[in-house]
């Protein structure tokens, strides 16, 4: 009897036995979709920091948002609203932003550690591609009685959010004419509202201020609206200061903006740009930011589609003034593109 029983005790254990390891070998609830030996691609979430919702920025960052999350594998990206580029920067310093839509110079200044970021430099950003050039838009309100950069003294005048890069470059373009509103850099000679791109339209119609600095690709939305009502006029700055400003600070170059770009535009306007850029922190995944690059310039209409100044987001001119060093990950497919990288910065 106990002999029997034992037998039937073994040949229930074994019974077990078996049944577990058919299961372990059906892999379970933890295996890819895919079938057996295929691996389930790393997923990612990407924030995207972009600028406020009345430029380019922002717009381009959700189409680039949709590109990733529809066509790179594992990839779920966001674009978010912030002031700019400094602000992407510290949220990218602060592992809060993934990848960030910004102006080179400022980017340069924080790499570097110089300028506005004097004593608090960022070694941590990588680029990854240039997007297209940066318009700066020098916009008067119609009625004031303005014609040139020179006549901002004395008059109210929006540079952007406070230490937005708008407002660092209102800042140096109008250092070369000789005005200054930072009281804690000389004499103040133009009084300043610092606020965003939508805000200075509205207070522009308004009659609030007499002018606006707004920097974005062409054309930029706050920009068509100001002066599709005729309350804002754009104003060319002068030969001679444009030089200046591209010696002083050689991240800018002269472009101009052509008749009819914009309503109410009859005549070329002659200005400066700098160029937008990603960036990257230097630790994300390199295959990742291969991938990201990759997938801009294979879905570049869609990209256009969301804003057509990325109609320069091309590879001839991905390294335009790309002026800290790159991420391997772009590195990796431009090199494998013929792509000059010369020029660009080691880290």
């Amino acid at each position: 009897m106990l002999n029997r029983y034992r037998k039937t005790f073994v040949l229930a254990l074994v019974f077990v036995l078996a049944m577990v390891t058919l299961v372990g070998c059906s892999g379970g609830s933890s295996e890819p979709s895919g079938g057996e030996g295929e691996e389930k691609p790393q997923e990612w979430r990407i924030n995207i920091a972009t600028a406020t919702t009345g430029g380019a920025y922002y717009p381009i960052g959700n189409a680039l948002a949709q590109i990733w999350s529809k066509n790179v594998p594992g990839v779920r990206a966001a674009a978010q609203a912030t002031a700019g580029t400094p602000q992407n920067i510290e949220l990218m310093q602060n592992g809060e932003a993934d990848v960030a839509i910004g102006q080179n110079g400022i980017a340069y200044y924080a790499y570097n550690g110089t300028g506005t970021y004097e004593g608090k430099a960022v070694p941590m950003i990588r680029g990854m591609l240039a997007l297209y050039p940066n318009v700066m838009h020098m916009i008067v309100r119609t009625d004031a009685g303005l014609s040139s950069t020179a006549d901002l003294k004395g008059k109210r005048f929006v540079p952007g959010q406070v230490a937005s890069a708008t407002e660092i470059n209102s800042r140096e373009i109008l250092q070369v004419y000789g005005l200054n509103y930072m009281s804690d850099q000389g004499e103040v000679n133009v009084n300043a509202d610092f606020v965003g791109y939508n805000e200075a339209v509205d207070l522009m119609k308004d009659g609030h201020v007499d002018a606006t600095m707004i920097a974005g690709g062409v054309p930029t939305a706050a920009v068509m609206d100001v002066l599709s009502t005729g309350v804002g006029t754009l104003i060319s700055l002068e030969e001679d200061k444009i030089q200046a400003i591209c010696d002083k600070f050689p991240w800018y170059f002269p472009i101009t903006v052509p008749a009819g770009s914009y309503p109410n535009q009859d005549e070329d306007i002659h200005t400066v740009a700098v160029s937008n850029m990603l960036i990257v922190p230097e630790d994300m995944d390199e295959d990742l930011v291969y991938n990201l690059t990759k997938a801009v310039y294979d879905y570049h209409d869609d990209l256009v589609a969301g804003h057509q100044a990325t109609k320069d987001t091309t590879l001839e001119q991905s390294m335009d003034g790309m002026i800290i060093p790159l991420h391997p990950g772009a590195i990796k497919y431009f090199e494998e593109h013929g792509v000059d990288m010369s020029g660009v910065p080691k880290a």
